[in-house]
């Protein structure tokens, strides 16, 4: 009978260690390194973090190309982004999360200097980050994959 207990609770701790494994720990909290949806190459280091709730991201670093200048400032932003420092830069912002999913969020894109709906999605087990931007519905939008790295 004991040895049915002890078999029964090992199965449960595998089961829910693998699910936890799957569901890729559920927050998007850490550091991801951006990919240009357009070029391919790594843009950028987020970190991304939750507070209260909503998931916030802010460029940690900019991955430059020889002769890039280190310190842009967004001179396409309105706003309170206008000519500010580009690092550093809290981009990501109001994401709440809804089932497997983060929504109801925006995002800044510092290259052009618009401002999107956002939702974001954890894949590969919690090795990926799909961040959409959108105007209206999700449907009409792009796509980049973030990959963790930390």
């Amino acid at each position: 009978m004991k040895k049915c207990v002890l078999l029964g609770s090992f199965f449960v701790l595998v089961l829910a260690v693998s699910m936890n494994l799957l569901a890729g720990n559920g927050s998007p909290a850490g550091m991801w390194k951006t990919i240009d949806d357009k070029t391919g190459e790594a843009k950028s280091i987020m970190k991304v973090w939750e507070e209260n709730g909503v998931v916030y991201g802010k460029i940690e670093k900019l991955i430059l190309k020889p002769g890039e200048d280190p310190n842009p400032l967004c001179d396409k932003c309105q706003g309170k982004f206008k000519n500010k420092p580009v690092l550093g830069m809290t981009i990501m912002w109001g994401l709440k999360k809804d089932d497997d999913e983060y929504s109801g969020g925006f995002i800044m894109d510092p290259d052009n200097g618009e401002t999107y709906k956002c939702l974001i999605r954890l894949k590969d087990g919690g090795k990926k980050l799909e961040v959409r931007g959108y105007i209206g519905f999700s449907l009409i939008g792009r796509s980049q994959y973030w990959i963790k790295t930390q």
